[in-house]
């Protein structure tokens, strides 16, 4: 009974979404106060159906009801709570119905916080959002159903895919799905803005925290997607350029870019086609990571569906909102404006310059997951396009942009100084000067452009670093200076933490591919190989059994001058149900970033095969992200960057409050 409650509650919140598709848009047009404000109720019923409809589905996956088809072919009775709970969305339909929970979610959301905003651009808003809510409730209803039923019911499941019986299944897709579904406000608000032809700077404030909410969120999951393969997968690697992975990577680079156009477009009135474009454009890259991961066109542990018609429907989905969009667009830009002027060395170039090098760089990840696609699609012949084409495109194309990034805080408004930005960054420009000599001097023989990638991460930590004390005065006037530093913008402060992190980053990444180690190799019991500065000595391997699989687990000593430092268990598991088997690996961390990894392969003649890497500082990789995440929550937090107008009673001498009609 609470299935079938489930489902009828989906349909209702389709019903839902197609009231608030066309009723507040007509007021919009007629200038019906009345129908305008029918979009903020209508969007709070809508998530709570839709939430009732969610947790029926997680109630029959705790309960392993297996006359649910979805929870046949995705539970077992034997699966621990947290994989019951998580193995919700651990598949298509489930996945689907997560992605329209957090669609509604965003539309109750902008009911509440946007209640100051305009009333007309306010029920435009919530209307758009409802036309991309009625086409994937559509989608989840007559391809999709995660209600269906059987009509005898199993005695038992067929089990999670084993890859994702891991904590990571918790966490990554739902921060996933925050990031892609949030820049559907972004795009909410830049359709709704042409369809009434009214964009200026108010309408880049309204936008930007939305953007950055939903681009905090995307960082978070493509960092635990990285984290998760980094160590689920026995590979040691943490990017593979994967085409699922480069789904994410693409709509987070156009928010990014995004990002810095609402600046340009809150400050100076500028950039209004630049920014409205890149609006629509992040949304229809997550639409079509969404197509990508779910259309069955690629094989990957992501891709769980296999039927043709979903992805036809959900290319029927992009077609609809990229082509409609676009269109609109292109026939409001000439009415758009050019607004404020600026000279190319100012703020708004360096801002210009990091959007053309970011969209250049989603452009070549977009050609490179692309193409071999369309190829076979047109062709019929098959192209492998890897990490090589990956590394001769996309790297250069940031390294420019990264040398830039922190000059761009020092200039000024319309017009900029170099003279005075080379200056102020002399000391970090010195500093990493000498990282590139020293990394050269002690690493001579290593990979050439690893000292420049140093320097590189050095420069762009430095950098963010110089640009707070320049603020506080902390050289100019050190007395005062930590009073000042408390009363900077929460903004300013952001953008700090944002540049540090991609230094630390940069750093990390050179540092894990420049001065890695591998060894492959089969060990025996009573083996000792030297890695690094350890000796790992495989001791023993024995046999145990979990709640629903067997592994075998190799128990290995781990010494540094002679003493035990770790015991490291790497196994490798047979889940009883599909008779899959799955890696599972052992990680040790040494001096606070570096690790050391073990992964267990196949018994070979009284051993196992083993891979074994030595990886210096590669948790820099996963902490630049965070304080990069930490850095925009940070400028979320900030008064200036609240979602609608800077105060209410600004708000109310510019229009009612809709709470007020």
């Amino acid at each position: 009974m609470i299935v079938e409650i489930g489902h009828y509650a989906l349909v209702l919140a389709l019903a839902l979404a197609l009231v608030q598709s066309i009723v507040p848009i007509w007021g919009t047009k007629t200038g019906d106060v009345r129908l305008m404000a029918v979009a903020g109720p209508v969007a709070w019923g809508q998530f709570l159906f839709v939430a009732i409809a969610f947790a029926a589905l997680t109630w029959a996956h705790v309960v392993s009801d297996f006359s649910v088809v979805n929870v046949f072919e995705n539970s077992h009775s034997q699966k621990p709570m947290i994989y019951k709970i998580s193995g919700v969305w651990g598949n298509h339909e489930g996945s689907m119905l997560l992605w329209v929970s957090i669609l509604a979610l965003f539309g109750a959301m902008v009911a509440w916080f946007g209640r100051n905003l305009p009333r007309s651009l306010y029920a435009a808003v919530l209307g758009v959002q409802a036309w991309v809510a009625t086409a994937f409730y559509l989608f989840v209803l007559l391809t999709s159903n995660p209600f269906a039923r059987l009509a005898q019911a199993p005695m038992e499941g067929r089990d999670l895919n084993p890859i994702l019986q891991d904590p990571g299944l918790a966490i990554h897709p739902p921060l996933l799905y925050l990031g892609y579904v949030g820049f559907s406000i972004a795009f909410s608000f830049a359709v709704a803005a042409l369809i009434e032809g009214r964009i200026d700077a108010a309408w880049a404030r309204w936008v930007r925290p939305w953007t950055l909410a939903a681009w905090v969120f995307l960082t978070l999951g493509i960092a635990m997607g990285s984290y998760w393969a980094y160590y689920e997968l026995g590979w040691g690697g943490w990017w593979f350029w994967d085409p699922v992975e480069n789904a994410s990577l693409m709509p987070w680079l156009a928010g990014t870019a995004l990002l810095h156009s609402a600046i340009v477009m809150e400050k100076r009135d500028a950039l209004k086609v630049w920014t409205i474009l890149l609006a629509i454009l992040t949304f229809s890259l997550s639409l079509l990571g969404t197509f990508l991961v779910r259309s069955g066109v690629l094989t990957s542990v992501h891709a769980f569906a296999t039927d043709p018609a979903r992805g036809v429907f959900i290319l029927g989905i992009l077609v609809v909102f990229v082509g409609g969009s676009l269109t609109i667009f292109a026939a409001r830009a000439g009415t758009l404006g050019k607004g404020g002027l600026f000279a190319p060395i100012s703020r708004e170039g360096a801002l210009v310059f990091n959007n053309l090098f970011l969209t250049a760089a989603c452009a070549a990840v977009f050609f490179g997951t692309l193409y071999p696609l369309l190829l076979e699609a047109t062709t019929g012949g098959k192209i492998s396009v890897g990490a090589p084409f990956f590394h001769m495109t996309f790297g250069p194309l940031m390294v420019p942009l990264l040398l830039a990034v922190p000059i761009g805080p020092f200039l000024a408004w319309k017009r900029g100084d170099l003279a005075a930005v080379a200056e102020r960054l002399a000391v970090a420009f010195a500093v990493a000067i000498v990282g590139i000599m020293a990394t050269w001097w002690f690493t001579r023989g290593g990979p050439v452009l690893a000292p420049l990638g140093v320097g590189l991460g050095l420069w762009l930590s430095l950098g963010a670093l110089s640009e707070l004390a320049f603020r506080v005065k902390l050289f100019a006037q050190p007395k005062g200076a930590l009073r000042r530093a408390v009363g900077l913008p929460r903004s300013a402060w952001g953008t700090t933490l944002g540049h540090l992190g991609l230094g630390i980053l940069v750093f990390g990444i050179v540092a894990e591919s420049a001065w890695k180690t591998e060894h492959v190799l089969v060990m025996k019991p009573g083996e000792t190989l030297h890695v690094a500065r350890f000796d790992v000595t495989f001791v023993d391997e024995k046999s145990v059994s979990g709640p629903n699989f067997d592994a075998t687990v190799a128990r290995f000593e781990v010494r540094e001058d002679g003493r035990v430092v770790r015991v490291l268990e790497p196994a490798k598991r047979t889940y009883r149900t599909r008779r899959m088997p799955t890696t599972e690996t052992a990680i040790a961390t040494f001096d606070g970033f570096s690790q050391l990894y073990l992964a267990m392969g196949e018994p070979q003649g009284g051993g196992a095969a083993m891979r074994i890497y030595w990886k210096p500082m590669v948790l820099l990789i996963w902490l630049g992200c965070l304080v990069m995440a930490l850095g925009g929550a940070v400028s979320l937090t900030d008064r200036r960057l609240r979602i609608g107008a800077p105060t209410r009673r600004k708000a109310a001498a510019m229009a009612l409050p809709i709470a007020a009609e």
